[in-house]
């Protein structure tokens, strides 16, 4: 379990094609403080550590999140937010974040807000989809490439995020430009109230 909150940036140094999977090996700033087996949140993709050397560690994406996710799009020298999991003792200064993205979208519209970022995303409208809770709820909260955000103004398909600029600097949202895709985990919430529904 994750809560949004990015730790830092890591590096994509390596990508290699293994059948149906890709094994993505990068850099970061706390590698030394990761171990093989561990889950780490890659652009809110929960990923098991596969192997640890030196400043450098690598992960394995399977096809199911290659299809849901960014990652397949991945390129040596791109940057990935990437979050451990959360200690049972620690702090909730995000939202419950499971690390299982349900979708992409693509931002549509970046405005420079006077001190803080205003980016729009669109994802696919799909009925079926939001009637099992996979939609946002204005002031809900949505994790984009693993970062806890507050929604604001959703349509059918659109919703906007606010950035401050410290989440800017520290983040990949400084490389997200209209036409850039990423990653998306709805609220657990609103899935566990649509299945509680849907049960009667």
């Amino acid at each position: 379990m994750f809560t949004g909150i990015i730790e830092a940036m890591a590096r994509v140094e390596a990508i290699t094609h293994n059948q149906d999977n890709i094994d993505i090996t990068l850099s970061s700033p706390i590698t030394n403080e990761l171990s093989v087996a561990q889950s780490l949140a890659h652009n809110g993709v929960c990923l098991t550590l596969t192997t640890v050397e030196g400043n450098r560690y690598t992960v394995t994406a399977m096809r199911e999140t290659l299809q849901r996710s960014n990652l397949g799009e991945f390129k040596v020298g791109d940057l990935v937010n990437i979050e451990r999991s959360m200690p049972a003792n620690g702090r909730f200064d995000g939202h419950i974040v499971q690390g299982h993205v349900d979708t992409t979208a693509r931002c549509i519209d970046l405005q420079d807000a006077n001190g803080s970022y205003i980016y729009t995303f669109q994802y696919p409208f799909d009925p079926q989809m939001i009637s099992h809770g996979y939609f946002c709820a204005d002031k809900g909260s949505v994790t984009v490439n693993g970062v806890s955000l507050t929604v604001c103004n959703p349509t059918q398909d659109t919703f906007q995020v606010n950035i401050i600029p410290y989440t800017f600097d520290n983040t990949n949202f400084q490389t997200i430009r209209p036409g850039t895709t990423v990653n998306l985990e709805f609220d657990i919430l609103g899935k566990l109230v649509a299945r509680m529904r849907q049960l009667g």
